[in-house]
C-alpha cells in the first residue's frame, strides 16, 4: 500500500509510482504545504516550462482538506487558455478537449475537490484503473510506502522519464516529467503503456 498526497495534474513520475502499488490511500489530513504540487502544476508553455497555480484563500485552515480555492482572480479560465495555447497543436488534444475544459467549467470550494477530478480525469482517460481510498486521519509514520514528500515542485525531479517528442520539441530539449497533462496531449492512448515501463 502507498500513500499519496493529492495533487493538481501531478507530474508523470506521480502516476508511475501510482502504478506500482496495489492499493493507494490518497492522503487528505495532512497540514497543506505551500509551493506544492498540490496548487499547482507544470506545464510546457512556448517560452519553456510553465506553472499553473491554484490561488487559496487564507482563511487559517490549515489541514488540506479544509483549503479552500480563492476566486478572487479568474484563474480556471487562465489556466485553460494556458492549456489550450500550449497543447492545441499536439496530436492529442483535440480528442481530450472537450472533456478536459469540462473540469474548469465548474468551481469547487475546495482544492482536494477540482484536484480530486484532475486525478480521477486521468485514471479515466489513461485507462490506468487505479484502486484508491483516503486516509482516516493524519499518521505521521505509515507502515507501507509513504510517497507524500516524494515530490518537490521547488527542485528537478530524480524520476527520469524516456524522451517523447513533446510540442515544442523543435526550440527545447526534452523537458522530464512534466505534468501528467504534457504526456496524455503529446503520447495519447499510449500513455498507460508509457507509464507503466517508467
Amino acid at each position: 500500500m502507498t500513500v499519496l498526497p493529492i495533487f493538481y495534474f501531478a507530474p508523470v513520475s506521480y502516476f508511475a509510482l501510482a502504478l506500482q502499488s496495489d492499493k493507494l490511500l490518497l492522503e487528505k489530513w495532512e497540514n497543506f504545504p505551500k509551493q506544492t504540487y498540490r496548487n499547482r502544476c507544470i506545464i510546457q508553455g512556448a517560452n519553456g516550462k510553465l506553472p499553473l497555480i491554484i490561488p487559496t484563500e487564507h482563511t487559517g485552515a490549515r489541514i488540506f482538506k479544509d483549503i479552500k480555492i480563492s476566486y478572487a482572480s479568474n484563474w480556471m479560465n487562465l489556466h485553460w487558455k494556458s492549456i489550450k495555447s500550449s497543447y492545441q497543436s499536439s496530436p492529442y488534444f483535440e480528442y481530450y478537449q472537450d472533456s478536459l475544459k469540462e473540469i474548469f467549467d465548474k468551481k469547487e470550494t475546495y482544492l482536494i475537490d477540482f484536484n480530486l477530478k484532475t486525478f480521477q480525469w486521468i485514471n479515466d482517460k489513461v485507462k490506468l484503473n487505479l484502486d484508491y481510498d483516503f486516509t482516516l486521519e493524519y499518521n505521521e509514520f505509515f507502515e507501507g510506502k509513504d510517497a507524500r514528500e516524494t515530490f518537490n515542485a521547488k527542485k528537478e525531479s530524480t524520476f527520469q522519464n524516456q524522451p517523447y517528442i513533446q510540442v515544442f520539441s523543435d526550440r527545447f530539449e526534452f523537458m522530464n516529467d512534466l505534468s501528467i497533462l504534457d504526456l496524455v496531449c503529446n503520447v495519447g492512448p499510449k500513455c498507460d503503456t508509457y507509464i507503466s515501463n517508467i
